[in-house]
């Protein structure tokens, strides 16, 4: 059959040129820019005053943040343009939107009134510097993972991420406010906790901790019912109780930055056992 072919115009290979790019190329960068448009909405919720609309906001923000990755992989479209961009809206979803509903949350909302009474405007402005603050440690967090992508990892900060991510920075922060509306709290937020919350988060973001990444943990056989059992769990209080839920998690994650520290220091001294004291020097110079 090799030596039977058709007749006619041979089909000329398709070359690549330089001045079009095919369309699956646009579709991660539109998912990220539908994130930032959700970060852009949480904004103007806030500012109304409109407290979960605007924290459902951020969780559409949070997914496509999450997709847009992913998206780039399956169509083989990474490019160093969707990097930027996603690193960009990663501010605004992370750390602009959840600093002004904050600001706005701990200020007694637009009207800056907590029970009738006006906040104090020197309060107001301290709340304003915090969620500032909060904001640019996310933008240097960014900055520096930005920086990191072209330096080899240490080995033992495999499992580890250097400081909290933009996204768990986020969740962290929010946490009072989501834990407050899930129970319809009829309280007055304090000023100062909004303070400590924005400087303690933002800390934490900027920092150098090691703090839990689960790309590279597995599960052992044995422990894979248990572990099913508890996600099946936690499945049933996000649909039983949404926002409480994500609020219980959340002060979790901020238990396990301490935890983590102490597997961290097991990790490493584990590694450097194994590998002698010539490998911290050949790590030293690595992230």
């Amino acid at each position: 059959m090799s030596k039977f072919r058709l007749r006619g115009r041979a089909r000329r290979a398709r070359e690549a040129r330089p001045d079009r790019i095919p369309i699956r190329a646009i579709v991660p960068n539109l998912v990220t820019a539908m994130a930032a448009c959700a970060g852009i909405t949480s904004i103007s919720l806030s500012s109304e005053g409109r407290w979960l609309p605007a924290l459902w906001a951020l969780l559409v923000a949070a997914i496509c943040d999450g997709m847009d990755g992913r998206i780039a992989r399956l169509l083989n479209a990474s490019s160093k343009l969707g990097a930027e961009l996603d690193s960009l809206a990663d501010f605004v979803n992370f750390g602009v939107a959840p600093a002004m509903f904050m600001y706005f949350w701990f200020t007694g909302g637009p009207r800056h009134m907590i029970d009738g009474e006006a906040v104090n405007p020197t309060l107001i402005r301290v709340v304003l510097a915090c969620a500032l603050y909060y904001a640019m440690c996310d933008c240097f967090r960014l900055a520096r993972f930005n920086t990191m992508l072209e330096q080899e990892t240490a080995p033992w900060w495999k499992h580890f991420f250097t400081g909290v991510p933009a996204p768990g920075g986020c969740w962290m922060v929010l946490t009072p406010a989501m834990i407050a509306l899930a129970l319809n709290l009829k309280w007055s937020p304090s000023p100062y906790l909004g303070i400590f919350m924005l400087l303690f988060v933002g800390s934490l973001m900027a920092s150098r901790l090691p703090t839990i990444s689960l790309k590279h943990l597995h599960v052992r056989k044995s422990w894979l019912p248990f572990v099913l059992a508890a996600l099946l769990l936690l499945v049933a209080f996000l649909v039983s109780n949404f926002w409480l839920t994500l609020g219980v998690l959340g002060l979790g994650y901020v238990v396990t930055v301490p935890l983590t520290g102490w597997v961290f220091l097991k990790v490493r001294a584990r590694y450097l056992r194994d590998h002698g004291p010539a490998a911290l020097d050949a790590g030293s110079a690595k992230v």
